[in-house]
């Protein structure tokens, strides 16, 4: 399948797996990656070193398109910066901050960037800032999340109707069904991370897969909107927090309960009780650990003929 996405990225099918905390390591990228799609190093949960690290395995793992996640709020922001030019990444998704911090700055040593929104003015804002594409993220989506709580449905052709340059969904897509309803809607490609998370390939606890794999519909809750939205597996932690907001906690209490360190507890180290697991709605539909290979394969395949049926 040929969109102005796989042109612009250099890849066969317009597939990003999604650039995870926890999960994103390089086994999955380079699996993606050699499939045809596009994979992705979560860099948000790496220390410098580490990101060195993964990008040394990934190079030897692969020679197709790969990218780097990286949110804008990262405190060693440069250094992943500098990483990604040192190692040659071809393609940078930056999230969680103004691209027009860094935009430039990669476009000149020969990157192409794209940028993670969840309305459509700020899908404006990136592409005025010189970004090459932008992800829109519906609610649905696992992790941090916009906070206007806006749908999939309703987010992605309000972006395609809002930028000229190539958009891709996120956010709910999980197999060819969903992947063909966000090209209908205007996307010239999808972002998915819930369904890669079980996969052999992903750096999650295996315990976390698990969870995962047995969510079922209204299993998870955004959360947290004071600090930063996040939606959640429903476990202890998350019992914790709603019975934080029941008393009427403030942001402080909240913070405090978050603390550090939990979502690695939780989804890196397989604490399912006071872990924070993030995972989107689409959990539900997830019910078979799958080879990322098949992943990339079957929703390509599946995308493809429900296209062609018109149906």
């Amino acid at each position: 399948m040929t969109t102005r996405l796989t042109q612009l990225l250099g890849i066969e099918h317009p597939i990003i797996q999604g650039g995870m905390i926890w999960c994103s390591g390089w086994e999955l990228a380079a699996a993606v990656s050699n499939t045809g799609g596009l994979g992705t190093l979560g860099s948000g949960s790496m220390y410098p070193d580490e990101l060195r690290a993964q990008l040394a395995a990934l190079r030897s793992a692969t020679d197709r398109p790969f990218a780097v996640n990286i949110p804008m709020l990262y405190p060693n922001i440069e250094e992943h910066l500098q990483s990604c030019i040192d190692f040659d990444v071809p393609v940078v998704i930056t999230s969680a901050g103004n691209p027009k911090l860094h935009t430039a700055w990669l476009k000149e040593r020969g990157r192409t960037v794209l940028h993670v929104v969840a309305s459509s003015a700020f899908a404006v804002k990136a592409e005025a800032a010189g970004v090459d594409a932008v992800i829109a993220e519906g609610f649905e989506a696992g992790g941090h999340n916009g906070r206007d709580e806006t749908t999939t449905m309703v987010l992605v052709p309000a972006v395609v109707d809002a930028v000229s340059i190539p958009v891709v969904a996120a956010g709910g897509i999980a197999d060819g069904r969903s992947m063909a309803a966000a090209l209908m809607l205007g996307a010239e490609g999808v972002q998915m991370g819930s369904r890669f998370v079980a996969t052999p390939e992903a750096s999650a606890h295996e315990a976390f897969k698990g969870e995962v794999l047995s969510a079922g519909e209204g299993s998870t809750q955004l959360t947290l909107k004071e600090l930063a939205p996040v939606r959640l597996l429903k476990n202890p932690f998350y019992a914790e927090v709603a019975a934080a907001y029941a008393r009427g906690a403030q942001a402080e209490e909240l913070a405090a309960l978050l603390g550090r360190g939990r979502a690695k507890k939780g989804m890196r180290e397989g604490d399912l009780v006071d872990g924070e697991l993030e995972i989107g709605q689409v959990a539900a539909r997830i019910n078979e650990l799958k080879p990322a290979a098949d992943v990339v394969r079957e929703t390509a395949q599946m995308c493809e003929a429900l296209l062609r049926r018109g149906t």
